[in-house]
């Protein structure tokens, strides 16, 4: 690939090139760089997607500093580690079909899970997700995929009864405000956690009964000063390492930890005799693909919930691809409440 000015980035690409933003050694925002190369042609089974919209998510920024390596769930030994493309999550449409392609046409519109930061993607067309009429592009990359595992964890993972209370850690980002709402909907009560009081509002327009900012309680005294002593029946947390011990301490007898991610680090090994001592505790690292086969009826719910406004999806901002590194520094910085979005 050859390397774009990232001040000449606002023309038309010709019809047999693309962009995408790569790198060639792991690092911070600066190893991001924007690059040119030939328009791919879609082999069998697979389809050349133009990408509307990728969203920014924290396996981004992982991939971009090296952490997925080693972890045998997210290496991919058929492809060398580096140089990649970025991106884990877009939508976009169908631009041209591969042999043996059945499910999608030219023209549909659809969302996608592979590498996103670039104006177009050759996907394989089993991954393909046709975006529902009445959908925005902008309402399915910051909303669709990520509100499937808020989904599946709340309905699923651990299912949230009428009146459990539900810690969500990091509730003010994108996947944290879907959460506090998919709990709202199955019932619950909902203690929303932030690092700043700033972030606090757009947790309670999500529906948290209440807030904790991390930065100024302690979460566990206050999780457990809100339960009247109790704790709280599920926590559901993607920060990792750094909330693994609090979520344990604010936990109400036999209730459950719901681990989905770690933008903190990872859970180091801990004994299993911790669980018993700490109230008989239930601890699960999970994600999305289990529960895939709840996807349809999940996306059914989807397009209600938006329409009769139980559902909504809080875009933090766009950024052009030439900007990919300005929007990965202010996610680490924690600059963002909601999704952010980059757009080819």
């Amino acid at each position: 690939m050859q390397k774009v000015d990232a001040q000449h980035t606002t023309g038309e690409m010709s019809a047999t090139t693309m962009r995408a933003v790569r790198i060639h050694t792991y690092g911070g925002p600066e190893v991001m760089q924007l690059e040119e190369a030939p328009l791919p042609i879609p082999q069998a089974a697979q389809v050349l997607v133009r990408v509307h919209a990728a969203s920014v998510n924290f396996l981004d920024v992982q991939k971009r500093r090296g952490e997925l390596v080693g972890q045998a769930f997210y290496h991919r030994a058929s492809k060398p580690d580096l140089p990649t493309t970025l991106g884990s999550q877009g939508v976009g449409v169908v631009e041209s079909l591969g042999a043996e392609v059945t499910n999608v046409a030219v023209g549909d519109r659809v969302s996608f899970v592979g590498e996103s930061y670039a104006s177009h993607a050759v996907v394989p067309a089993v991954r393909l997700i046709r975006i529902p009429e009445g959908i925005t592009f902008e309402q399915a990359a910051a909303g669709m995929n990520q509100g499937f595992l808020a989904y599946a964890f709340t309905h699923f993972a651990y299912p949230v009864k009428t009146g459990d209370w539900c810690l969500i850690q990091a509730a003010a980002g994108g996947l944290g405000l879907l959460l506090c709402q998919m709990a709202k909907i199955r019932g619950g009560r909902v203690i929303g956690v932030t690092s700043t009081a700033g972030k606090a509002e757009f947790v309670k327009a999500a529906g948290a009964d209440a807030i904790i900012v991390s930065t100024q309680s302690d979460i566990a005294k206050e999780a457990r000063r809100i339960t009247e002593g109790r704790g709280v029946s599920v926590i559901y947390d993607g920060v990792g390492k750094d909330t693994f011990a609090v979520s344990l301490d604010s936990l109400a007898p036999a209730g459950y930890l719901v681990i989905y991610g770690q933008s903190s680090g990872y859970v180091p090994p801990f004994d299993l005799m911790t669980l018993q001592e700490k109230g008989s505790l239930f601890v699960t690292r999970t994600n999305g693909l289990p529960y895939l086969k709840e996807y349809p009826h999940y996306l059914e719910r989807f397009v209600a919930w938006i329409k009769e406004g139980k559902l909504s999806i809080k875009i933090a901002g766009t950024h052009p691809l030439a900007e990919a590194s300005r929007a990965h520094a202010a996610f680490e910085q924690r600059q963002v409440s909601g999704r952010m979005l980059l757009l080819p």
